[in-house]
């Protein structure tokens, strides 16, 4: 799944680039998009963010390209990987942060519960 995101002067920390936390709220929010779109009727949550790297600064007015790809199913989880990229142009692009982001399952109390089988 691709999204597109514009850094705002809202989201800017105090030296002028993107505050991260914006970037991980990102990366969580779409990874839960991809999950809820794989899994129609299930609920998820996220129960942890693996290998997060920020790799490069963003300022201002940048549009971000957000790749979300799943990379292992489990019983009751799914792991998607998360990667987002920097754009300049249409063919040119810099990977600008990266993070695994694992989901589970869970009821109506909360409790975890086994994913839908094909």
């Amino acid at each position: 799944m691709i999204n597109h995101k514009l850094v705002l002067p809202g989201h800017l920390n105090h030296y002028g680039f993107l505050f991260g936390g914006y970037l991980l709220q990102w990366a969580d929010e779409f990874a839960w998009i991809a999950t809820t779109l794989d899994y129609p009727d299930c609920n998820f949550v996220t129960i942890g963010m693996d290998k997060v790297r920020f790799l490069k600064s963003v300022t201002e007015g940048t549009i971000l390209e957000v790749v979300v790809e799943k990379m292992k199913e489990g019983s009751t989880t799914v792991r998607y990987q998360v990667k987002v990229y920097r754009l300049h142009t249409e063919d040119d692009s810099d990977l600008i942060f990266t993070s695994e982001i694992t989901f589970i399952r869970i009821d109506e109390e909360g409790n975890k519960m086994k994913l839908p089988t094909e």
